[in-house]
């Protein structure tokens, strides 16, 4: 029954994957520097390690906005956020991950009468709005930067363009990194405080059952990145502003530092030794900050450029995003309590108990623990097998492709 409730969190891993990691390399594939398949695959492997690695940043300020003390509620939050995501997606809406889960625990805070921390949720909202407009003007500097270069370089063209080429992957690759550390809290969040998983030793390293968590989210994300983002990156990369090569790069650069920005403990150290305000960990929405860049360059290329039918369809989604999966949350919440008698949770008895940290971690139970290991393992060498047969695939695919092309030009001479 745990496992079986592990399910709505990895459905809105997935979700995540179809929509908002999509933003990685959206601008990428849609200025035609980048094939799908190469930017799917890199962004699938990198936002695994990000998760695994550095996934628990963001954490604990999700459990300050509303600790879920029941694996029935986390379950019902997860697939109210999950449900939300993916109707936004089937309507090709790159919407916000954050603002899903965001607005399903406050539906839980809601109807288990829990109080709703304004301080942090103040904090989460504002990055909403700092993230896009940091992401524009990121995205205007660099892009001044770049353009200087390229005009005081003595780079042939082509081999600029290869530059280019070669910086997307690479930023790209780090993209996907800070995003797998910035947003698998979304994903899996809600589930740590209920399990209390055995670590699992892989040899050269070693699990522990947070990391285990993540690591089942990040397979899921990468599954999302694979079979459902392609629309998504579209949007992005296309429908809202024409982007040229240099453009993408920078769009993607400018994205990488923000979430690295609302990523890094180090850097928000750094920040309180100086004198300064500590940066807040929180999670970031990519979809908002990947706009806000494209905005960026387009307000810099002249307002004209940019496609404000579009924008106008993304920023109502934003806006009806958090309110859909909180009352999604609320009425579900309703329905596996009162129907199916499940315990979705309970109001706090004191105020340290709103955290994570603090919440009572169900026991950690071999005979699960087991199951979820090897779980962990089967999905993870499947998820490797299945990353290298769609290589190979795609690969094949181009060869015998490039083979036609070939064919048709010799019988043309």
């Amino acid at each position: 029954m745990i496992i079986l409730f592990l399910t709505s969190g990895l459905f809105l891993g997935w979700s995540l994957g179809a929509n908002d990691a999509a933003n990685v390399f959206g601008s990428a594939v849609g200025s035609k520097m980048v094939s799908f398949r190469k930017a799917a695959i890199i962004a699938s492997v990198f936002v695994i390690l990000g998760a695994v690695i550095q996934g628990a940043g963001t954490s604990d300020t999700l459990g300050k906005l509303g600790a879920v003390n029941a694996i029935g509620g986390s379950f019902t939050v997860a697939l109210a956020a999950a449900i939300t995501v993916y109707i936004m997606t089937k309507f090709g809406l790159p919407v916000s991950t954050t603002q899903a889960i965001v607005g399903a625990i406050i539906g839980w805070n809601l109807f288990t009468g829990n109080h709703t921390d304004s301080r942090v949720l103040t904090q989460i909202i504002s990055t909403w709005i700092s993230g896009p407009v940091l992401g524009a003007v990121f995205a205007i500097l660099l892009y001044i930067i770049l353009k200087t270069i390229k005009k005081n370089s003595s780079l042939h063209l082509i081999r600029f363009e290869a530059y280019i080429r070669t910086g997307l992957l690479i930023v790209g690759a780090f993209g996907a990194f800070s995003l797998g550390a910035n947003n698998i809290a979304n994903v899996m969040g809600v589930f740590v405080p209920a399990f209390n998983l055995q670590d699992l030793n892989l040899g050269l390293f070693t699990l522990s059952s947070a990391q285990q968590l993540f690591l089942l989210g990040g397979l899921a994300i990468a599954s999302g990145i694979l079979s459902y983002s392609k629309k998504v990156m579209e949007t992005v990369g296309n429908n809202i502003v024409e982007l040229s090569s240099e453009a993408a790069l920078v769009t993607v650069l400018a994205l990488t530092l923000v979430l690295f920005i609302f990523s890094s403990s180090w850097l928000s150290s750094v920040f309180v030794k100086i004198g300064l305000p500590p940066i807040p960990m929180v999670p970031v929405s990519s979809s908002q900050v990947i706009i806000g860049c494209v905005i960026g360059i387009g307000l810099y290329r002249g307002a004209r450029n940019i496609n404000f039918r579009i924008l106008g369809e993304i920023s109502a989604g934003w806006v009806a995003t958090p309110i859909f999966s909180g009352l999604l949350a609320f009425f579900s919440l309703f329905f596996a309590k009162n129907i199916f008698g499940i315990e979705v949770g309970r109001k706090a008895e004191s105020v340290t108990d709103v955290t994570f940290r603090n919440n009572q971690a169900t026991p950690a139970d071999p005979h699960i623990s087991n199951i979820m290991q090897h779980l962990i393992l089967g999905l993870l060498v499947t998820g490797i097998v299945a990353l290298l047969f769609y290589y190979f695939l795609e690969r094949k695919k181009k060869i015998e492709l490039n083979k036609s092309e070939e064919k048709f030009w010799k019988n043309i001479k």
